[in-house]
């Protein structure tokens, strides 16, 4: 908009007042425009990021871009470019009608249910088929075929992807990988309850490594959080009566895996010119990570996938359980993305908490794991420590 456009726009109404008696008159409205060549002044800019979190202990990254300009309105003179108006502890969320909340409720029931299944499924599999690299490939090849299916019948827009850009999301994918098949060797050591239990230790990892790399620096708050995380997995190890050191370090193995991915995530795709969804950043990691997983499982376990063996091992019998564990693997992550687009971050981490929670108990029902008093209490200390680590991640610490 010209300038002169802008002045004749704003002098109107205040022309008009200059007719009216001096007491009656009301000082002009501010006039609103968005402009990229206006900045926000300093008083008002926000010094927040928004990173996203989704999956199992995985959140997705954002892949944000410094071309792609989210504009806020402002009195004239003063927009605000690619930031929240506001601090993010401070952001109001428009109100939420009733068909929303229906459709949320639904969302995180179906997300729940599908993790409860997967988990199930898996541990099943994995019980007379202890190959956790080929279960995984299977899974991320489950995965790709449902993307497939999902682009060509237009359900989500196919994604135009570049060289560059998949060379930066391969390091993404690698950690992706790593991840799901140590939880795999874990699940298929432990039990589905002590795995979960374990992986409730990501919170501190996510702190060490954002400190080491990223340079964000804890705040006192945070770390008190972690306290009862540790030592809550410590209590509940020392009592485990599924304990072998190959499930406890394979499962921390996932835990590092899985917040290296969330610390790559921002130090490569902050500065992209591309951006990418979640979903669509989800399904090209979930591809790449069928390709990474089967070098892996011919060099560590073979080829253990032929109709004879698995006649052999007495696989066929739970055939449909393999689908399903693969199916749930693949849809309960892409529900989870759907959740994170309705609600912020912070209501997403406290949601996944209370998801692993449901599945810490629903495992130990269905397997009827035994669990004693005090295995009970160090699970219970290290969720709670998670949700006050979650809670607390809210505020924000204020300038010096």
């Amino acid at each position: 908009m010209p300038i002169s456009a802008q002045y004749s726009f704003s002098l109107l109404p205040f022309s008009r007042e200059l007719s009216r008696p001096l007491r009656s008159r009301t000082p002009p409205r501010p006039s609103y425009v968005s402009s990229p060549f206006l900045r926000e002044p300093p008083s008002q800019q926000s010094s927040s990021v928004a990173s996203v979190h989704a999956g199992i202990g995985w959140s997705g990254p954002i892949l944000r871009s410094r071309h792609l300009l989210t504009l806020h309105r402002y009195p004239v003179g003063f927009v605000t470019i690619g930031e929240n108006p506001v601090p993010d502890a401070a952001q109001v969320k428009p109100p939420v009608g009733l068909a929303q909340m229906v459709e949320l409720v639904v969302l995180t029931a179906l997300w729940y249910i599908l993790n409860i299944c997967f988990n199930i499924y898996n541990k099943q599999v994995l019980k007379v088929y202890p190959y956790p690299a080929t279960i995984s490939a299977f899974q991320f090849a489950t995965g790709s075929i449902l993307i497939f299916i999902m682009w060509s019948t237009n359900l989500y827009k196919r994604p135009r992807i570049s060289i560059s850009q998949l060379a930066t999301i391969l390091p993404l994918a690698i950690v992706h990988t790593l991840g799901n098949v140590f939880t795999n060797m874990s699940l298929g050591k432990v039990s589905v309850s002590f795995t979960h239990t374990i992986k409730a230790m990501e919170p501190f990892f996510s702190v060490m490594f954002s400190a080491l790399f990223l340079g964000e620096m804890p705040t006192i708050w945070i770390i008190t959080s972690l306290v009862p995380i540790v030592g809550g997995v410590a209590l509940a190890s020392l009592t485990e009566a599924s304990f072998n050191w190959s499930g406890f370090w394979s499962a921390m193995a996932s835990n590092i895996a899985n917040q290296s991915r969330n610390v790559l995530s921002k130090k490569l795709m902050a500065e992209k010119e591309a951006s990418l969804d979640n979903i669509t950043l989800f399904s090209i990691i979930t591809i790449m990570s069928f390709f990474l997983t089967v070098p892996i499982t011919l060099y560590v376990e073979g080829i253990k996938f032929t109709p004879s063996y698995l006649q052999s091992t007495g696989i066929t019998e739970i055939y449909a359980r393999f689908l399903l564990a693969g199916f749930c693997f693949h849809a309960y992550q892409q529900v989870s993305y759907m959740i994170l687009a309705k609600v912020s971050p912070v209501t997403h981490s406290v949601s996944n908490c209370v998801k692993r929670v449901v599945v810490i108990v629903s495992s130990v029902l269905f397997f009827r794991t035994p669990v004693s008093a005090i295995n009970s209490l160090g699970t219970a200390v290290a969720l709670a420590g998670v949700f006050l680590y979650s809670r607390l991640k809210k505020i924000k610490p204020k300038a010096a």
